[in-house]
């Protein structure tokens, strides 16, 4: 029953022509060619209306994708007051093996909204040494360049090739309770714990714009394609707002991870019997036939699981 691989990212935009740009233009990544949804099917998976127009736009990052969808009738923007431990944050970690060359381009291409200040950072030892930047992209979705020194990271990341974006790490959800979270990810969903630190320090504080900052970092992995992974963050200090009316998909701050199962049927009912929440009604079948069912975690991230 347990997730096999993470297969890929969905984020929600307003602007699908204007994201899919930045993301070319500032990042230096390959855009697939628009495409429409016409599988009502696909309105029941994420929870909305049926008359609901969904149009995507794949970003190709290395072996990974990243999907820009815009619904209509679109959803909420993004919040005005963002911040780093919010309970709905996501990211994305962009690995680059020259991140100051990245982080150039993307400066010089009108980067409007830092989130680390004064440029890239390298972390303590305890993290790696890992050099890492956070931003956000035109719609407020917060993205992360990081580098990995010799020897650390995953082995796909020492081998590779290129100056630009290699590919997708990791993407990394703020979570309010962080037991509860380890729970529900390894005991219910099959991923296992690959790493555990507490960062803090000036560092820390000025990579996510943050004083006093504590935060316990959790690497989980699949079972049988361990990268990319996920991240619990879980910010002891400063607490993070909290969204007591969720996201749904075609709000702009809604991401799904796209997660792989071995048995869909046996883990949706594993789920219904320890009381998730689905954001789908159970088990859907798509129109090309595969089997698709939409979950959402305690924090309420949403998790699209495929068989």
């Amino acid at each position: 029953m347990p997730v096999t691989h993470l297969i890929g990212f969905s984020v929600t935009v307003a602007d699908l022509a204007g994201t899919a740009a930045f993301y070319r233009d500032s990042l230096g990544l390959r855009i697939g060619p628009e495409r429409v949804f016409l599988d009502p099917v696909s309105n029941t998976l994420y929870g909305l209306e049926p008359g609901t127009t969904v149009r995507a736009v794949d970003v190709l990052i290395g072996r990974q994708v990243v999907e820009l969808v815009a619904f209509d009738p679109p959803g909420r923007s993004y919040p005005k007051k963002r911040e780093s431990n919010d309970q709905w944050f996501q990211h994305f970690a962009l690995v680059s093996k020259n991140i100051a060359e990245t982080w150039e381009r993307l400066n010089s291409g009108g980067l409007r909204d830092e989130i680390t200040r004064d440029g890239p950072v390298e972390l303590p030892p305890n993290t790696g040494s890992v050099t890492a930047f956070k931003f956000r992209d035109p719609e407020g979705h917060p993205l992360e360049l990081i580098s990995f020194p010799p020897g650390v990271g995953a082995a796909v990341w020492q081998t590779a090739r290129g100056q630009g974006i290699l590919g997708c790490d990791h993407t990394a959800i703020s979570v309010t309770d962080l037991e509860r979270s380890l729970r529900f990810y390894t005991d219910l969903l099959g991923f296992r714990v690959a790493g555990r630190s507490l960062n803090h320090g000036p560092e820390q504080d000025r990579l996510d714009d943050l004083q006093g900052c504590e935060v316990d970092v959790v690497a989980l992995e699949p079972t049988t394609v361990a990268t990319p992974h996920l991240e619990l963050l879980h910010y002891r200090r400063p607490p993070g707002r909290t969204s007591l009316s969720g996201f749904w998909a075609n709000d702009v701050a809604s991401v799904r991870q796209f997660q792989k199962v071995d048995n869909l049927d046996a883990l949706v009912e594993q789920l219904i019997a320890e009381g998730t929440t689905f954001v789908s009604p159970g088990k859907v079948t798509l129109r090309s036939g595969r089997a698709a069912a939409t979950i959402r975690d305690p924090d309420g991230h949403i998790i699209v699981l495929v068989e």
